[in-house]
C-alpha cells in the first residue's frame, strides 16, 4: 500500500510541476508539442509491453468505449472540440478541466497500482510516460487559465487537487488487483489499455502534431524507444 501511494504521488506530481512551470515563462507551442510527443511514444510503449500483452480483448473494448463516451460528455460541456486544445478553449471552467485531467489520468495511474499488487513491481516505462505526458496537459491548461484572469493560487490549488485524485487512483488499482484473481487483473489491464489507446488517438497524438508539427512523429518514436529500453528495468 505504501508503495502504491508513493509511486502514485510521484507520477501525479508532474501535474503540479507543469502548472508551476507555466508561471515561469511563456513556453513556445512547439516545445510543449515535443514534450507531448515524447509522452505519447512512451505511453504507446507502456500499452504495448505492460498492458496489451496481459489484457483481454473484451475488456479492452469496454475500456475504449468507456473513455470515448465519458470524454465526449466532458468535451460537450466545455466546448465543441476534443483533446487538450478543445478542453482549454471552451468555458475555462476549473471543474471541467479537472474532470478532463482526471479522465486521462485514472487509467494510467490505476495500472501502476495493479502492477505493484500483482508483484510485477513498478513499470518504469509507464511511470515515465505518465510523468512526461502530464506536463504539457497541466502547463497548457494553467497557461490558458492564467490568461483568463485566474490567480496563481487558485490554479495551483486546482492542480494539486487533480494530482491528489490521480494519485488515489493508484491506490484504487492496487486494492482492486490485490482482491481479485490473475484473470481479473488481466481484464483490468485490458480495460486500461483500451481507454489509453482511445485517449492517444483522439487527444494526445493530434495535440502533439498540432503543437510540434512534422517533428512530432520523430519525437514520438524517441519516446517509444526510451520507454521500451526502460521497461527492462521494471
Amino acid at each position: 500500500m505504501g508503495s502504491a501511494i508513493g509511486w502514485g504521488a510521484l507520477a501525479a506530481s508532474s501535474l503540479v510541476i507543469g502548472a508551476a512551470l507555466s508561471f515561469a515563462r511563456r513556453w513556445p507551442q512547439r516545445q510543449v508539442g515535443y514534450v507531448l510527443s515524447f509522452g505519447a511514444g512512451a505511453l504507446i510503449s507502456a500499452v504495448s509491453f505492460e498492458l496489451a500483452a496481459e489484457g483481454i480483448a473484451i475488456s479492452g473494448a469496454a475500456g475504449a468505449l468507456t473513455y470515448y463516451f465519458l470524454d465526449g460528455l466532458i468535451s460537450r460541456r466545455m466546448s465543441t472540440g476534443r483533446g487538450r486544445h478543445g478542453r482549454t478553449k471552451g468555458s475555462g471552467s476549473g471543474t471541467a478541466l479537472a474532470l478532463g485531467a482526471f479522465l486521462d489520468g485514472i487509467p494510467e495511474q490505476m495500472v501502476l497500482g495493479i502492477g505493484i499488487a500483482g508483484g510485477a513491481g513498478v513499470g518504469i516505462s509507464l511511470l515515465v510516460a505518465i510523468f512526461v505526458s502530464n506536463l504539457p496537459e497541466s502547463l497548457g491548461s494553467a497557461t490558458d487559465m492564467s490568461d483568463a484572469g485566474r490567480s496563481r493560487e487558485a490554479i495551483l490549488r486546482l492542480w494539486v487537487l487533480v494530482a491528489a485524485i490521480c494519485a488515489v487512483a493508484t491506490v484504487v488499482g492496487y486494492l482492486a488487483a490485490d482482491a481479485v484473481s490473475a484473470d481479473a487483473r488481466a481484464a483490468i489491464d485490458g480495460f486500461a489499455a483500451g481507454a489509453l489507446l482511445v485517449m492517444l488517438i483522439d487527444s494526445m497524438i493530434p495535440d502533439a502534431r498540432g503543437d510540434a508539427g512534422r517533428g512530432a512523429g520523430l519525437v514520438t518514436v524517441l519516446g517509444f524507444a526510451v520507454a521500451a529500453g526502460l521497461s527492462s528495468l521494471d
